[in-house]
């Protein structure tokens, strides 16, 4: 439980400090080597989330660290996954739908993540082994633990089988994402579910949608805490076409096209 105290006590300060810099309204955005937009909100986060997580012991891979060679990752047995701030571009643009994610990886695999939304300072989270997946909306980011998890309560996925809900990202819906669309419409009605950042995954988890398809780059960081949530609330998220989970602290940190579904 150490871990995830630690976890979420990260998640929620990075909330406190991003929301300083979202509501000054005074925040340039600078563009990183993969085109990919940097904020102060994005800095300060991770600033805050590494000072909480780090004197853990455990490596950690974030967005805004210095990526470390493989050659020394492949050694690591456990590792932190983290992103300061889930969809820069949606809080560039000022609609709420960013995140905080923090997930732990062990051989490759999830095993616990925090999600936390700033703006309606709701939080997602999984106990170790994600056995299951928590949702608690709070009052404030600087939210006890104890009164963190009085207030968490367990979802999981609930299919319809009236139509499939497919998640659409806001900034994402590319000619693959549209013609898979297509091939579900051919036997279901459809209906399109759009969010940002990793607030596609929760949607999901706590069964206010069915499938989420990915067929855009997106990096280890953007899903390890959201397929960790998932399978905790009884959600697959596999790899395309290999049909296999996700896997962590790769050679290459990108990972493949993806599928977030409950039917399993």
């Amino acid at each position: 439980m150490d871990l995830l105290n630690n976890a979420i006590k990260a998640s929620l300060r990075a909330g406190e400090v991003i929301m300083e810099v979202y509501m000054s309204n005074d925040f340039d955005v600078e563009i990183k080597n993969d085109n990919s937009p940097l904020t102060r909100a994005d800095k300060n986060a991770n600033d805050e989330i590494v000072s909480i997580i780090e004197p853990l012991g455990i490596p950690i891979i974030s967005e805004e660290n210095k990526q470390i060679e493989y050659t020394t990752r492949k050694h690591w047995k456990r590792c932190w996954i983290v992103d300061p701030v889930d969809g820069t571009k949606e809080f560039i643009k000022r609609n709420g739908e960013f995140t905080v994610n923090i997930a732990l990886v062990e051989d490759g695999t999830p095993i616990m993540g925090v999600i936390y939304v700033p703006v309606s300072k709701t939080l997602y989270f999984t106990k170790n082994n994600c056995e299951k997946a928590y949702k608690a909306v709070l009052n404030s980011h600087n939210e006890s633990i104890e009164d963190v998890y009085d207030k968490a309560f367990v979802i999981k996925a609930k299919p319809n089988k009236s139509l499939a809900r497919i998640v659409g990202s806001r900034s994402h819906l590319n000619d693959e994402t549209k013609a898979f669309i297509s091939e579900i419409e051919k036997n279901e009605k459809v209906e399109i579910v759009s969010k940002g950042s990793s607030l596609k995954f929760c949607l999901v988890a706590e069964g206010e949608a069915d499938i989420y398809p990915r067929y855009a780059p997106t990096m280890e960081w953007d899903t390890a805490a959201g397929q960790a949530i998932c399978m905790a609330a009884g959600v697959s998220v596999n790899a395309l076409p290999a049909n296999t989970p996700l896997l962590y602290n790769k050679e290459n940190l990108l990972n493949p096209w993806f599928l977030v579904s409950n039917r399993t």
